[in-house]
């Protein structure tokens, strides 16, 4: 694969004939799924949802030719917990991958190398859902849902993965990162700089090897996440600096996938998402993170600018292009989405994710399919959401702040913000409103006794997958 320089992708063309004037693909002619989930990606970082410093064309183009969402959430303001979600539809706390294994005085944050917890095996992914309709499915980038052998993408539904198994961020001496292709470790240690190009070659490979059948790419990018890296094309070339460079490269890589399903005919048959898996990172000190303007706070927060993200859907010639969509949405809506469009049975266990494809038909009309949404830090519930309105939970015994170092930081009052006036959660209106309060302490009452707060573990509540003993994978591939 080669660097294309091209800026703008090929406008939208006429709706093929394999699409019924209800806007639904034939049964025969089953679409194609491709998740695009970036890694710490701002609010405000794109141009189409305002930034004026980062020059993302192809993005920005999928979103002319697509629906921008504004008010679409993560259930998590960090990596793990919130990759479980899109992958099982359901709140990270439900499945009990809120937290890691280690005890409450220690980092718990997300999963580290060599920890025995992982998404339980016994849980639905999307591309289990989708392998039931005849789906080729793949993972590409990084993973971070348990990296012992019992948790491998290759045994939740994956008929092929290529990436890391965590952040790039966390090998060691003990543990190196390292890139594996299935089971097998085909690159150590790892050329950082190189990832996001690489992610996109082997998923245009992916593509093309499957041109002749329905399939489902999950490509969750390592990048923006730090440390910050680049291509050699794209280094000092944007105005942000290494981090501007990193999402210069991203969209490069969105331009090149968009290009290739155009020149395989497959571009009207191809529903693809583009996100983030939480907010972008604090800028405070080093400069490495995003910018979530207008919303308050950053990854690790349950503000608005740690779970709220960008999100654009496109389906040419299916769901309106140019739209803009201000229900709220969440990660969690895709596998129930993508069930209804294939005709495929949903997860018999409970998930909380809701089908969006009425929006989607109707974005600007069609209300949020959520009475109401639930914002959890770690293991803690610490907002609401109901219809405009956010509450921030008063905690006796204090909040978990954006540190992870886990010391309950004092938080004693409920504080109230209607996000339609509002959504930088500035003035609280609780006093003004206590009848609304009260309604959404119930709400939060119903949560914690369904899926659990802190210790209380809800009615609802599964286990996560536990390996009996754990090793570096390192140790257990023979590298090629």
């Amino acid at each position: 694969m080669y660097y294309r320089h091209d800026l703008l992708l090929l406008g939208s063309v006429i709706c093929g004939s394999n699409i019924l004037a209800n806007g639904l693909p034939e049964a025969d002619s089953k679409p194609n799924f491709i998740i695009i989930f970036t890694d710490d990606l701002g609010y405000g970082d794109l141009g189409c949802y305002g930034s004026t410093i980062h020059q993302t064309p192809h993005v920005d183009k999928m979103a002319s030719n697509g629906v921008l969402f504004t008010d679409f959430y993560v259930t998590a303001p960090v990596c793990t917990p919130s990759r479980a979600s899109l992958l099982t539809g359901c709140y990270p706390k439900r499945i009990d991958m809120d937290v890691n294994e280690k005890p409450a005085d220690q980092f718990r944050a997300v999963l580290t190398p060599q920890s025995p917890k992982g998404l339980n095996p016994t849980e639905v992914t999307i591309a289990e859902v989708l392998k039931t309709a005849g789906y080729k499915t793949a993972c590409i980038g990084k993973w971070h849902l348990g990296d012992q052998e019992i948790f491998f993408p290759t045994n939740h539904g994956f008929d092929y993965f290529y990436g890391i198994l965590h952040s790039h961020n966390q090998g060691s001496d003990d543990c190196p990162l390292v890139i594996f292709e299935q089971e097998e470790i085909v690159e150590s240690p790892v050329d950082i700089p190189l990832l996001t190009r690489k992610m996109t070659e082997k998923s245009i490979e992916f593509i093309e090897n499957n041109k002749e059948n329905p399939f489902f790419l999950y490509l969750p990018h390592p990048m923006p996440h730090f440390p910050l890296a680049a291509s050699e094309p794209f280094l000092g070339k944007s105005e942000d600096g290494i981090y501007g460079d990193a999402i210069m490269e991203l969209d490069w890589s969105v331009g090149e996938i968009m290009e290739t399903l155009e020149e395989l005919g497959l571009s009207q048959n191809t529903m693809i998402v583009f996100t983030s898996d939480n907010g972008g990172e604090t800028r405070e000190g080093m400069v490495k993170g995003g910018f979530n303007f207008p919303l308050k706070g950053h990854k690790g927060e349950t503000w608005e600018g740690g779970t709220r993200v960008p999100c654009i859907i496109q389906w040419s010639g299916t769901i309106p292009a140019g739209k803009t969509c201000n229900a709220l949405t969440s990660e969690m809506d895709f596998l129930p989405t993508f069930a209804d469009i294939v005709k495929a049975k949903l997860p018999e266990k409970p998930i909380d994710g809701k089908n969006i494809m009425n929006l989607l038909h109707d974005p600007v009309s069609t209300s949020s399919p959520y009475e109401v949404f639930y914002y959890y830090n770690l293991d803690q519930l610490q907002a609401v959401r109901w219809k405009n309105w956010k509450l921030h939970l008063g905690q006796a015994e204090g909040r978990y702040p954006a540190s992870w170092k886990n010391e309950l930081q004092a938080f004693p009052e409920h504080l109230l913000f209607n996000l339609d006036r509002d959504k930088t959660e500035t003035w609280n209106v609780a006093s003004e409103h206590p009848d609304i309060v009260e309604k959404m302490l119930q709400f939060a009452e119903s949560a914690r006794e369904e899926i659990g707060d802190r210790e209380l573990d809800g009615k609802g509540k599964r286990k996560a997958g536990f390996a009996e003993s754990t090793n570096c994978p390192v140790m257990l591939y023979e590298q090629e």
